[in-house]
This record gives structure tokens, C-alpha cells and sequence, in this order.
């Protein structure tokens, strides 16, 4: 199966493990992607015009082709697309552009299957999601909002879902010991190598990195992507999505991956899909 993502650094993840996960279960992908970090429909669409408003603008494929040429040169079975993640609770946000995305799409690949993957919210301790931040919303809500938008965007244009929004919710509802969030101020108190908690979630990653300009290390948070627990998540909701194979199927297990934790992984993967 071919499949172009569309999309920003929350499909970039496919990449981690869907090949692996895919021939595990007897079948095979070929992935392309069109895609820019923290990319917004208005932005894709943005970069349409400009590449059909100039024959020699070339602005996807690292600035070497255009769009339209990604689209026709390969026979896709599936285009994927999706709002970027901060935008993603914004009910305005989607529109005109999802709309005339999705035209492009049917006229430069109309043999494709075009399905919107539903993105996550971030995780608890997100500075975003915090009370009195300035979204005022919190993990729950931002689910809430985002997937009544995804499922609208669908609904209007007769697509299909690929739920990962939703697996990532319910792995959290149904973590053993769920990630339990914590005083920002910890964070001033810690040294190198302890870390904020950041176990039983499939979102985010903490780090120490240096800082460039002082030479001193720091903690880095990334509270929104996928760690390597979510990206089997999303390979397997994916796959169970695009082909038709059950969750006994996928033999795969990641060396970062216990096989009890993936075996847990998997089956919310299965509960995610089934539930539609």
C-alpha cells in the first residue's frame, strides 16, 4: 500500500514503527510525505497556491517539488491529512482550507483513498493545558474539541478516520498506574540525571540537553509528541485501519517495548478502531 501523509511532525511518527508493524502482519507499505513541523491546513494550502501562482515554485519535497507533481508521479492508495495539533481544538480553524485540500487531492490523485488521521491531546503537564494557561482548557477538554472537530471534518467530506487521537486517550484511561502530573516548580529543584515523572503516558519525553549559549545542561520537555509507546500505538491503529488484519496479526514488538506493555499498546489499539 502507498501511502502520502499530508500532514506535520504528528504523522512524521508513522515512520518509527509502521513498516516493521505492517510486514509483521504479512502485508507491505511504501511511505511518502508532504510535510512540514507544526504545519496548519491554512499553511498547506498557503503553499498550494503559491507553488500554482508560480510555475517554478517548488516549496514540498525539501523545495524540489511541487505538490501536484507528488500527487500524480505516484499511484497512492492512501493521502492522509490533518490539522496541526494547536489548531486542532479550534472549531474555525479547519475551514475553507480542509475543503479545498481535499479538491486538490481528488483532482491530482483521484485514485486515492483520502482519510484524515485524528491527532491527541498533550500531555497533562503541557504548560498549554495547566490552569489559568492561556487556552483555558485542560487535557480532557482539548480531547473533547479536537475529536468533535475531526469527526465533523469527516462527516462533510465522507471520509474516513484514523482514530489515534482516541487510542491515545484511552491508553491513558486505562494505564495500570496512570501518569499522575506535578508542581512545575519541581522543576527547579532537580539535577542532573533526575528527571520530572513522566511514566504511564504514550505523550512526551523529558530530557537533559546543553544550552547552547550558557554551556550549562537544562531539562527539556516535550509534552506533545508521541514517545516510542505512542508511535507503536499509532503504527498499529494505523494498520488496523488500512488493511484488513486483526490485532493477532501483528507480531512485531519494538526493542524499546516490553511484550506485556505492547501487548497493552495493542489492544487499545484494537479497542480504538473497533469503536470507530
Amino acid at each position: 500500500m502507498k501511502i502520502l501523509t499530508i500532514g506535520n511532525s504528528f504523522s512524521e511518527s508513522i515512520w518509527a514503527y509502521l513498516p516493521q508493524v505492517a510486514a509483521s502482519a504479512g502485508k507491505s507499505v511504501e511511505l511518502g510525505r508532504a510535510s512540514f513541523g507544526g504545519c496548519e491546513l491554512q499553511r498547506h494550502w498557503a503553499y498550494i497556491c503559491a507553488e500554482e501562482n508560480d510555475i517554478n515554485c517548488r516549496i514540498y519535497a525539501n523545495g524540489s517539488r511541487r505538490l501536484r507533481d507528488i500527487l500524480s508521479d505516484t499511484p497512492w492508495d492512501v493521502v492522509t491529512i490533518q490539522q496541526a495539533s494547536r489548531e486542532s481544538w479550534r472549531q474555525e480553524s479547519y475551514e475553507p482550507y480542509a475543503g479545498k485540500i481535499i479538491d486538490y487531492i481528488r483532482e491530482y490523485a483521484p485514485q486515492a483513498e483520502i482519510l484524515v488521521q485524528q491527532t491527541w491531546a498533550y500531555r497533562a503537564d503541557s504548560p498549554l493545558l495547566l490552569p489559568g494557561n492561556e487556552w483555558g482548557i485542560n487535557q480532557k477538554q482539548m480531547h473533547q474539541a479536537l475529536t468533535k472537530n475531526y469527526r465533523a471534518l469527516a462527516k462533510r467530506y465522507g471520509l474516513r478516520l484514523i482514530l489515534t487521537g482516541n487510542a491515545v486517550q484511552t491508553a491513558r484511561q486505562q494505564e495500570p498506574q496512570p501518569f499522575r502530573n506535578y508542581d512545575p516548580e519541581l522543576l527547579q529543584t532537580l539535577r542532573w540525571p533526575d528527571l520530572p515523572p513522566q511514566a504511564s503516558d504514550v505523550v512526551g519525553q523529558c530530557c537533559w540537553v546543553k544550552d547552547r549559549d550558557s554551556g550549562e545542561l537544562k531539562i527539556s520537555r516535550d509534552l506533545t509528541h508521541l514517545n516510542c509507546r505512542g508511535k507503536y500505538l499509532q503504527a498499529c491503529v494505523w494498520l488496523l485501519t488500512l488493511f484488513d488484519c486483526k490485532r493477532e496479526d501483528i507480531t512485531f514488538v519494538p526493542e524499546e517495548l516490553s511484550d506485556l506493555d505492547a501487548a497493552f499498546l495493542l489492544s487499545v489499539a484494537d479497542q480504538a478502531v473497533q469503536k470507530g
